[in-house]
């Protein structure tokens, strides 16, 4: 069983369609990343898994319970860092920590949590109306790690931060997972995405369209990874070649680019060139990145998904 399972799982806001029959499993301890564009839907699965939204159709499960017919169970076994989360601007640092230790009956010291945030002695007195915005991150973070919960939910958890921050915050969520929690984890950082997660999901007009570790995700698009060769000069019809392994193969400014679907075709490439009567003077390798899978899909698939719906 998942600790996140949906099935069918639809939220229809009149003719709008913000998520149409999402089927969902998210496995115990993995870091799972879920993107989309803005209005995807990602931000209303969220809100029907935590029952703050009820749906149209379908069911949702978190950690074997039903989010419509246990969502207290639920929030007291999942730490939440909501995207539009509000703080009380009177009250420190500290007594929002202690708030959540209260509420979830919990026996954590806050200035421990506060300290795992980056928040000092000094922060924590502090009332959070003085707060940057990557401290006030920083603190909901530390709520929501309050009564060590077996699910944590992140809601674009790098806004505000630095780029220690958000390094930091990669290694809390990396810690936890070690330990077994498992994390769901929305942003559209997608470099923050790529650096954590064991896998993501991609949602695009309220449909889950691909589903998979960011290594399928190359395989699947075909995009795999890239070597570029600095010749001395392009031989004639280079681009025509057909060589196995390889789905691409450019030339432009005395530079050849071969996207590659197995590592052993990088060889084969570099030994084509040299074979057709150039010098390779210099080697440069790269993998697809998240953001270059991300728009594969939600430009070619999502495209094809919405005539789908259309249809």
């Amino acid at each position: 069983m998942g600790v996140i399972e949906t099935e069918g799982l639809t939220k229809r806001f009149g003719d709008v369609r913000a998520v149409e029959e999402l089927d969902l499993t998210v496995e115990a301890g993995e870091v799972f990343g879920f993107l989309g564009p803005n209005g995807a839907g990602k931000s209303t699965t969220i809100d029907m898994l935590l029952d703050f939204v009820r749906p149209t159709a379908g069911t949702a499960r978190v950690l074997g319970y039903d989010a419509q017919e246990s969502p207290t169970e639920i929030h007291q076994r999942v730490g939440i860092l909501p995207e539009g989360y509000g703080l009380y601007d009177r009250l420190s640092g500290r007594k929002h920590v202690e708030f959540m230790v209260d509420s979830k009956d919990a026996s954590d010291d806050p200035g421990r949590i506060l300290e795992l945030v980056g928040l000092d002695g000094e922060d924590a007195e502090r009332p959070v109306g003085g707060y940057s915005k990557g401290m006030a991150q920083r603190l909901v973070l530390g709520m929501a790690l309050v009564g060590d919960p077996d699910l944590l939910i992140l809601d674009e958890p790098s806004t505000g931060l630095d780029p220690n921050g958000a390094r930091e915050v990669r290694e809390i969520v990396r810690e936890l997972a070690d330990d077994g929690t498992t994390v769901f984890f929305s942003s559209h950082v997608l470099g923050q995405v790529e650096a954590v997660c064991d896998r993501v999901g991609i949602m695009q007009n309220g449909r889950l369209i691909a589903v998979d570790t960011i290594d399928g995700l190359r395989d699947s698009t075909g995009t795999g990874s890239s070597i570029e060769l600095a010749v001395d000069s392009v031989p004639e019809g280079i681009e025509t070649l057909v060589i196995e392994g390889v789905s691409s193969l450019t030339a432009r400014d005395g530079t050849i680019r071969a996207t590659c679907l197995e590592p052993e075709a990088k060889l084969a490439v570099i030994d084509r060139v040299r074979a057709e009567g150039a010098t390779v003077r210099d080697i440069a390798t790269s993998e697809s990145s998240l953001e270059d899978l991300f728009t594969a899909y939600t430009t070619e698939r999502g495209a094809e998904s919405e005539e789908e719906v259309r249809a």
